[in-house]
């Protein structure tokens, strides 16, 4: 299953960047970033059954177990890729979370888009690991 973190705005060279490289590089399931201009532009097609994901700040708070579940399901059920999509500063309206398969939060507080797009990348890198039955210290 291809991973697709799909983002508003150029995350150019910096702090942020070096983390997402840094975790984007462990990942041992196949992945892409799609950069998009911070407002208009059109998503990149989607493949019939693609899985999106939103990162909204109404989103549903998930623990790092039950988000590798999460993957580990849709990726046995044959999804061919799932599209993590991460808003500008605005974030999205009522009719881009209708369209969306799942809203997820990293928290109550409000966070730099870029850096959710850092924390994203760690957390897909946290799921690999679990799915691959590395010990992860928080389960138990």
């Amino acid at each position: 299953m291809l991973l697709h973190i799909i983002a508003r705005g150029k995350i150019g060279r910096s702090p942020e960047a070096d983390l997402v490289d840094r975790y984007v590089k462990r990942l041992t399931m196949p992945h892409k970033i799609t950069e998009m201009p911070d407002r208009g532009g059109k998503l990149p097609p989607a493949a019939p059954g693609t899985v999106t994901v939103m990162l909204d700040e109404k989103g549903r708070q998930l623990g790092s177990v039950e988000f590798a579940r999460r993957l580990e399901g849709w990726r046995d059920a044959g999804t061919r890729e799932c599209r993590f999509l991460i808003g500008a500063a605005d974030g999205f309206d009522d009719a881009d979370r209708a369209n969306a398969d799942l809203l997820i939060a990293f928290g109550a507080m409000t966070w730099p888009h870029m850096m959710a797009r850092a924390m994203l990348a760690e957390q897909l890198w946290r799921a690999c690991s679990i799915l691959a039955n590395h010990p992860y210290h928080r389960e138990g």
